[in-house]
């Protein structure tokens, strides 16, 4: 074999290096018996199992010539990063090659004779992890940050669409509430020109019946009589005048009257594609929200004292959202949370739960949320038909049922630990037992649902000045007990009971609506129209609208206008159904985009008009300026699709 076929041949056996190693290297006799040369430095070019292919710098032509001759064998050193100690070889020299047009530097092909297989193996690895694994990694992090720099940029235009899909939604309503102010001006106008041709007509008439008179007394005193006659038919013919320049202003303020509410009709359909658009972008916002490990959703975004708590009575409504739309999955991880993972206490589930971890947040225990809870699992089994949470409901239902035997009147009281008694506690548990009893038929369900009924009657519904108080012996006004009367007990019992719903949505109408001013994110103020958690003139912070009371009052509108439409009482139906449509189309003005990168912009409501104020029931609202409250999108959503929590509805 030729000798540059040789040389081929023995180069193919190895691996090329993109990052040379140091290598020290002496020779030695070929009996090993002396060193012919001290150490010289070399550097790896290529290596193989068997050996390695040496780049020799300023050799001595010398010992070029004995290494070219191969008299000599080689001793070496080989240097590796990571190893505190050179790998020591020992080997013979198999090639030899100038590098043209650099005198005294050589290629150098040698082979081991003695080597630690184990080291050996280890600098074949680190070849092959710099000439693969480390390519195929920094190809790997290109590849990742070309997918992060796509993905920002898929993310940023999904944030600005969905920001400007509420700003849309706010242009419109801000439109056509001009438009209905207008409306209501060109209704005035035409009232004042109607009042104005009704005076006039008469003044006509009343002048008319003078010429007729006159008309007669002239016959026999026409002299007397003649001038007055003329400055009477001058009046009627003045009076005519006027009547027809009424007329075309009637004429007029009935086209621009028709135009205007052309132009609204325009509007409220935009309005009502563009409410469609942001529910379902609501709904986003809280899938965006929801922790793939522990299957909670984050309560509040925007407020750090509230950062990564999730409230069970939110998870509730997040749940029901979730089984609404059909995205049984994660429904699924809400629930799996608590059957699985949730710590309790006295049997039943702490109030709020970190999303990160599960860990409690909070160590007190309520009734009412846990009723929640089962409210969610009993509304995901009517629809799916799945029991397979049905006994998370009933294990709630059961320490719940043993606290009302703690009760000779029948109540449920706030909590195990607690000894006040709350109504809105025992309407969540009047409804939740009638769910129950629905589904299982279990008498005992049903027994528990007319006790705590009875306690309601005796110690909450009054028929006097002020319809529900708030709690036993709190005779405090709180807007949620009104919703919630008609969304869980319902108009027909109210009425079997003695109670008036007409009343009671009266009484929470003139006493917790409020409009305000309402400062958006991005400066803008508005008016907010909707229903504060108490009475105005109860607090001193002065009115707020809270999105999700207003929410459960628009639900309870509507349930309001579907009793009434049974009843065949359309009219009054109507008047329910334009109240509902109010204070939804309000609640629009609430909408803002997600105030964080992770919520793509997506719409949420927050949780009132004015962060960290007084609610007038114990608590304060969120911190922040433009916090998503979950409870305020989910029950917004309820209320746009007129979905009762509080009851099962196909």
């Amino acid at each position: 074999m030729a000798a540059d076929e040789y040389l081929n041949e023995e180069q193919r056996k190895y691996l090329r290096l993109d990052t040379v190693l140091p290598v020290q290297i002496r020779l030695e006799s070929l009996d090993g018996s002396r060193f012919i040369s001290g150490w010289l430095q070399g550097f790896t070019n290529n290596v193989s199992s068997g050996g390695i292919c040496l780049c020799l710098n300023n050799l001595d032509s010398s010992l070029a010539k004995i290494i070219e001759a191969r008299q000599a064998r080689i001793s070496l050193a080989i240097e590796l990063p990571s190893f505190k100690k050179p790998i020591n070889a020992r080997a013979r020299i198999a090639w030899m090659r100038n590098i043209h047009g650099t005198p005294n530097r050589y290629l150098v092909g040698i082979c081991y004779e003695d080597i630690n297989p184990i080291l050996n193996r280890r600098i074949i690895r680190y070849a092959w992890a710099r000439k693969i694994i480390l390519p195929a990694a920094l190809g790997a992090v290109v590849l990742l940050s070309l997918f992060v720099v796509v993905n920002s940029l898929i993310n940023i235009k999904l944030t600005q669409g969905n920001r400007a899909l509420v700003k849309q939604l706010f242009n419109v309503i801000e439109e056509s509430g001009t438009v209905k102010q207008n409306l209501a001006q060109i209704s005035r106008e035409k009232d004042d020109l109607k009042i104005q041709m009704q005076d006039l007509e008469l003044r006509i008439i009343k002048a008319t019946a003078q010429r007729s008179k006159l008309e007669d007394q002239i016959k026999t005193v026409p002299e007397e009589y003649s001038r007055k006659l003329e400055d009477l038919n001058n009046l009627i013919f003045s009076m005519a005048q006027e009547k027809n320049a009424l007329k075309e202003q009637l004429a007029l303020a009935g086209r621009k009257e028709s135009v205007a509410t052309d132009e609204l009709m325009r509007l409220d359909k935009k309005r009502a594609t563009l409410e469609k658009a942001n529910a379902d972008r609501m709904y986003q916002w809280i899938k965006v929200h929801q922790n793939p490990r522990t299957g909670l959703v984050m309560s509040f975004e925007g407020d750090k004292d509230t950062k990564g708590w999730a409230f069970i009575y939110d998870q509730s409504l997040a749940a029901q959202v979730y089984t609404y739309y059909s995205d049984f999955a994660n429904a699924h991880k809400i629930f799996e949370f608590f059957l699985t993972h949730a710590k309790k206490k006295d049997g039943l589930f702490l109030n709020a739960y970190y999303v990160e971890d599960g860990d409690p947040a909070e160590y007190i225990v309520h009734s009412g949320p846990n009723i929640w809870l089962g409210i969610a699992a009993l509304q995901y089994t009517y629809k799916t038909l799945d029991k397979r949470y049905l006994g998370l409901a009933e294990d709630v239902a059961q320490a719940l049922i043993r606290l009302q035997g703690q009760d000779k009147e029948g109540g449920i009281r706030g909590g195990p630990s607690v000894e006040w008694y709350a109504t809105e506690h025992n309407l969540d548990a009047y409804a939740f037992f009638n769910m129950l009893y629905i589904i299982t038929g279990k008498g005992k369900y049903m027994e528990s649902a007319n006790k705590v009924l009875k306690w309601l009657a005796d110690h909450t519904y009054d028929k006097s000045d002020q319809p529900i108080k708030r709690g036993k012996g709190d005779s405090t006004i709180a807007t949620d007990t009104y919703a919630w009367s008609i969304a869980a007990v319902g108009p027909a019992r109210l009425e079997k009971m003695g109670m008036s719903p007409d009343r009671i949505m009266e009484f929470a109408e003139s006493n917790c609506s409020v409009e305000v001013d309402y400062t958006r994110p991005e400066g803008k103020k508005i008016k907010v129209k909707g229903f504060d958690f108490a009475p105005e003139r109860h607090v001193a912070r002065g009115g707020v609208v809270s999105s999700e009371w207003t929410a459960q009052m628009v639900v309870a509108f509507k349930v309001m206008e579907d009793f009434y439409l049974e009843k065949g009482m359309v009219a009054k139906a109507r008047g329910y159904r334009l109240k509902a449509d109010e204070y939804l189309s309000s609640l629009g003005n609430m909408i803002i985009s997600s105030p964080s990168p992770s919520g793509q912009g997506e719409s949420c409501l927050p949780y009132a008009t004015q962060d960290f104020v007084d609610t007038g029931h114990g608590w304060f609202t969120p911190k922040g300026k433009s916090t998503g409250s979950l409870a305020g999108t989910a029950y917004t959503i309820f209320a746009y699709y007129n979905y009762n929590p509080l009851e099962l509805k196909d």
